[in-house]
């Protein structure tokens, strides 16, 4: 890299420095490097509470597609004989049971992992980490961040080649 002749190319290159160190965080944050988190998702007990979330199939994490089934059942044009009993099943018995399910769940999620931080991180702060394990539950498997780094069961993610 050259020195700046003038204000405008300082500016230029300050700006592609930047671009290449984005790309290079970005990356190494969608290999796991913990170096490159962001500061909520560092430290041994948020990655205790995002591997415990991950090696769990856990009721919440199907909210947002049970959501979208829920939307497009209710935008579908049924026959007017069954439209009704449709949005009964859908509006005020699936919906109020979902709803009850991620919150029995994201309640029990949250103390579950504080609980077990407190117990294998006695030195670490739980503060925060069983309402960051909550929201991870919720969301879908695949748009996880930082991806997950074990698969239900257990058993760690394969490379990607």
């Amino acid at each position: 890299m050259n020195a700046p002749q003038n204000r405008k190319e300082a500016y230029k290159q300050l700006r592609e420095r930047q671009a290449n160190d984005r790309v290079k965080a970005r990356e190494g944050m969608m290999r796991g490097d913990e170096r490159y988190f962001p500061a909520r998702d560092q430290g041994p007990a948020r990655k205790f509470a995002r591997d415990w979330v991950d090696s769990r199939r856990i009721v919440s994490q199907y909210f947002l597609p049970f959501s979208l089934l829920i939307l497009l059942l209710t935008w579908v044009p049924f026959p007017a004989e069954i439209r009704g009993y449709i949005n009964v099943a859908v509006i005020t018995i699936g919906w109020p049971i979902m709803m009850v399910g991620v919150l029995l769940t994201s309640v029990w999620v949250s103390w579950k992992v504080k609980k077990l931080v407190a117990e294998k991180f006695p030195n670490e702060s739980t503060r925060g980490v069983g309402f960051y394990a909550a929201m991870r539950a919720l969301q879908i498997r695949k748009l996880r961040f930082p991806p997950p780094a074990l698969l239900p069961g257990g058993k760690p993610v394969p490379p990607k080649n």
